[in-house]
């Protein structure tokens, strides 16, 4: 009987040791918990890292999500001691209980109110790292919103409202940088300034809102048009311009700039009420190509400007500066 006691604890406790780490026998899962206390005993869980290994860099709340994880298996590990402790009572009670009983019953009860006090530890963790998991988020959430507010102002700054195309103080910061690359690399460059002709009588007939469509239509027409090493800018009103890079020849420029004049002339249909009308736009372009008509944004622009009113009162729909 005694012998058969004996076996039932020891199989109690083999069966407790398999489930939290395989492998693990009673003798040896005894002789972990006696030396739990021994003087000098590292309680250190940390695993020897190899020289060069990066340390990984894990988000909070993956690192809640493991501790609540090991809480699972403590838990686990608190209800198989004290069924184990239970199993271990009964046999004490026995009138020949085996024999080391008793001391395996007082090593395991203290082994599962350590093991206890670091479940309620880990409930502790959890809870502050809970709270840690909220306020990081609170902050990424304020942190995402100031940056957006940031990115929206500082896309206003450089961009028109209407067209959303570059405006002139970027503009003028592209071409800075575009004539700085043409002459350190002698590549061509030329910019063309275009106005839109009689714009003032859409706005003045059909009223701005019209006259807001207009331009958005344009732009983006001119932006579908326009390569991605190019810069369209909208400069004012209903002035454009477009920095071209890279071309062959004024032929070439001549050749851009009637397919510009084609596109803008294109009717705009605009819904008025309950009405639609086209209204027909026409454009007068002026080019300046750099460094012959000027080596500066202010120089090079205001070259082209002027180029741009002899083209509108030749009634031609381009013309270069001289």
């Amino acid at each position: 009987m005694q012998s058969s006691a004996y076996s039932w604890v020891r199989h109690s406790i083999d069966a407790f040791a398999l489930a939290m780490s395989p492998g693990l026998s009673s003798s040896r899962w005894l002789k972990i918990n006696s030396k739990a206390d021994s003087p000098g005993r590292s309680t250190s869980t940390k695993t020897p890292k190899s020289p060069g290994q990066p340390r990984p860099v894990k988000a909070l709340h993956t690192v809640l999500a493991q501790t609540e994880e090991v809480k699972g298996l403590v838990d686990e590990a608190a209800e198989g001691l004290s069924s184990v402790n239970a199993g271990l009572k009964q046999v004490t009670q026995h009138p020949s209980p085996p024999p080391h009983v008793e001391q395996a019953l007082e090593i395991s009860e203290t082994a599962e109110v350590k093991v206890q006090e670091a479940a309620d530890k880990l409930a502790v963790v959890n809870d502050a790292l809970k709270e840690a998991v909220q306020e990081r988020q609170a902050l990424e959430i304020q942190l995402a919103e100031v940056t957006e507010r940031e990115e929206a102002a500082r896309h206003a700054s450089f961009h028109d409202p209407l067209t959303g195309l570059p405006n002139r103080a970027l503009s003028n910061d592209r071409l800075a940088h575009g004539l700085a690359q043409a002459k350190r690399h002698g590549w061509h460059l030329a910019v063309m300034f275009i106005d839109l002709d009689d714009f003032k009588k859409i706005n003045d007939q059909y009223g701005h809102d019209a006259g807001d469509v207009v331009l958005k239509t344009i732009a983006t027409r001119l932006t579908d048009s326009t390569r991605d090493d190019d810069t369209l800018s909208r400069h004012g009103g209903d002035e454009f311009l477009c920095v071209l890079t890279e071309y062959e020849s004024e032929h070439d420029l001549a050749t851009i700039a009637e397919q510009l004049v084609t596109l803008i002339q294109t009717p705009c249909t605009i819904s008025l009420g309950d009405s639609t009308i086209q209204l027909h736009v026409s454009a007068s372009i002026g080019i300046a190509i750099f460094p012959r008509h000027g080596d500066t944004p202010e120089a090079i622009i205001k070259s082209a400007d002027s180029a741009m009113y002899r083209a509108k009162r030749s009634r031609f729909p381009f013309s270069f500066a001289r």
